[in-house]
């Protein structure tokens, strides 16, 4: 019998299984591997879809936010009004354009039991409430829900009974002061800088608030509450700024049990104004959303390093010029510059003195622009811009001259200022204009014109020309808490406090000094003293820096910071709330050779501080921050 030839080149299966194996391997560790540099740590049964992906696959994602329309409150509304529709509607229009999806939802849905399958319930001017619904609310907000109030929250029982402020004493941690007065059509109510809800607003920014709905002012008791913002307005109102402060909140965020609660003491339908304030009020909004809905949170801080408040010496030398040497003896003793004003006509009077005053910080020119006719005249009566160019660009040419070093701040001499003296002064090389006018904010406001920008540095405090002529505050312990309270005031804003003196005034022998004990107050109350130029140079880079943030994943969250501007950035703090407990923060860049920055942890407050350097133009960073839950 033949044997049959031995077949060669056959398939090896077991070959072929091990290679599909050792492929099959490889691309799910591949996979793994993108989904790391993605998602950062995760936990591979996070790979898993559970029923409730699938069923958003499916179906649509469920609202998470709950509008309350209480019938209990319209009850107590005018036969006819459409007060609180309009107000929801109101609310509908800005979750829409955050991208929140809602429900509306009766009383009897509180009263049931059925709000724990949303994560936010908004409470739009809910002054009825019944006891069950207070009490489903308590427990929503013990076991991790949010709620986003407005006004006089459970004031009124479901029958329209007085009840009282034991809802805004017990779950927001408040004491009722007053209703907004209707003398007023618009009242002003200040926001502060620095905080979650805040971020990428200007600090002391004015929000424009109708008053027919008469808001409220509160006082925050509770130390799981934070006061957001003031109803009092120093520039108008009596009484002491610290104490008018405290018992005019007219926003505060806080804790009640493992939830989260924002009050708003008006309907956000009262906000009005010009294009400005719906901007900043949207975003306003947004963020609170977003602390309430435990997203991370990010913006760049006003100041350098840990800077809680910035302040600017300004000594003016009008009438007995020779008083400004009482004052360098404290600059030179306190080691802190002056940014000195001077009219360039009595520098050329007062040469050598202009020149040692150099010596101690720098110096700026008053010029006289123009005025207004009258005191009752409302239309300013400044120079034309050939005429204000001419002036501006004179007086640095003296003052330049006179101290050899750079002169780039102008102070008008009446504090005003049009598009003219703007247009001259960027055409003259200036940086910055100071000026008396009180306007929108406690920071700096960059003006910018077509490719050049100025600083306009604005009055936030009394000066002396208040506190002493004025006022008539000789004792100089008066005159120095007076002073103090505006530092209070701007340090609570997060702003700039201008300390703003005269040589006929302040800087006498008998008042000189207070500034000492200014400077020594604003030395312990962190503040970054500084010149006016050094000002302008740090916020017109400051100004430029963006920052996005976003979640990635459970345990990963995404920072970029970018530089569209000209100049490099140095000192920049990126405050990140991260709204969830975490443990063993690390830091990665998106791409390799990133500069790395430093970062700290606050785990109390659940916030890194990232310190940011050699931020070059037109640079733009993406850092990675990975975490672990605590296990419960």
């Amino acid at each position: 019998m033949a044997l049959k030839p031995k077949k060669r080149g056959g398939i090896n299966q077991g070959l072929i299984i091990l290679s599909g194996l050792i492929f099959l391997i490889g691309a799910v560790l591949i996979y793994l591997f993108i989904l790391r540099g993605v998602f950062g740590r995760f936990n591979e049964s996070e790979l898993l879809p559970s029923t409730g992906v699938i069923k958003d696959v499916m179906y649509g994602p469920k609202p998470t936010v709950a509008i309350l329309y209480s019938k209990y409150t319209e009850n107590m509304l005018p036969q006819g009004s459409t007060w609180l529709n309009d107000n929801i509607s109101t609310w509908k229009k800005f979750l829409s354009t955050a991208h929140y999806r809602y429900d509306v939802i009766g009383d009897s849905t509180i009263e049931l039991g059925q709000i724990f399958k949303y994560k936010l319930v908004i409470l739009p001017g809910s002054k009825s409430l019944s006891d069950k619904e207070i009490s489903e609310l308590k427990k929503f907000l013990i076991n991790g829900g949010s709620i986003f109030a407005t006004s006089g929250t459970a004031s009124y029982s479901d029958d329209g009974k007085w009840r009282g402020w034991s809802f805004l004493s017990e779950v927001y941690g408040l004491k009722f002061t007053k209703e907004i007065s209707r003398d007023e059509f618009t009242k002003i109510h200040t926001l502060r800088g620095g905080l979650p809800i805040t971020a990428n607003i200007p600090a002391g920014f004015p929000l424009r608030v109708a008053t027919w709905d008469r808001p409220m002012s509160v006082e925050v008791l509770d130390p799981r509450t934070t006061q957001a913002s003031f109803w009092y307005n120093y520039r108008l109102q009596e009484g002491l700024s610290r104490d008018e402060i405290k018992k005019s909140a007219g926003i505060v965020y806080g804790n009640y049990g493992a939830g989260r609660f924002v009050w708003m003491g008006f309907e956000i339908n009262s906000v009005i104004g010009v294009q400005e304030d719906y901007v900043y009020f949207d975003r306003l909004f947004s963020n609170c959303l977003d602390w309430l809905s435990y997203n991370p949170i990010a913006f760049v801080k006003d100041w350098p390093t840990n800077y809680s408040a910035a302040a600017v010496l300004v000594p003016t030398l009008s009438k007995d010029v020779q008083n400004i040497n009482n004052l360098l003896p404290i600059l030179r003793s306190e080691g802190v510059p002056a940014t000195f004003f001077v009219d360039p006509t009595q520098a050329e009077l007062n040469k050598g003195l202009i020149q040692t005053l150099s010596k101690y910080g720098e110096i700026g020119s008053i010029e006289d622009i123009g005025y207004l006719a009258s005191v009752n005249d409302t239309i300013n009566k400044l120079n034309d811009y050939n005429t204000q160019y001419e002036k501006l660009s004179s007086g640095e040419t003296t003052l330049e001259s006179i101290t050899n070093t750079p002169v780039t701040g102008c102070m008008p001499y009446y504090g005003l200022y049009d598009q003219n003296t703007i247009q001259a002064l960027i055409r003259s090389h200036y940086k910055y204009i100071f000026t008396d006018s009180l306007t929108d904010r406690a920071v700096p406001k960059v003006l910018v014109r077509g490719d050049s920008l100025i600083l306009s540095l604005t009055k936030t405090g009394r000066d002396d020309y208040e506190v002493i002529r004025d006022f008539g505050l000789t004792d100089p312990n008066f005159q120095f808490y007076t002073y103090q309270e505006d530092i209070d005031r701007v340090l609570f804003e997060g702003g700039m406090y201008t300390f703003k003196l005269h040589t006929d005034y302040q800087c006498k022998p008998e008042n000189v000094g207070v500034v000492k004990k200014v400077i020594d107050d604003l030395k312990k109350k962190n503040y970054w003293i500084t010149t006016a130029s050094s000002l302008e140079n740090w916020w017109a880079r400051r100004n430029y820096v963006e920052v996005r943030v976003a979640k990635r994943g459970d345990t990963r969250i995404a920072l970029t910071v970018s530089n569209p501007g000209t100049m490099t950035v140095n000192n920049l703090v990126v405050q990140v709330d991260m709204n969830a407990p975490a443990q063993d923060i690390t830091m990665s860049t998106e791409i390799i050779g990133t500069k790395k920055a430093k970062y700290e942890y606050d785990k109390h407050a659940r916030v890194i501080y990232i310190y940011i350097n050699d931020l070059e133009a037109g640079e733009s960073r993406t850092y990675y921050l990975d975490y672990y839950k605590p296990s419960v």
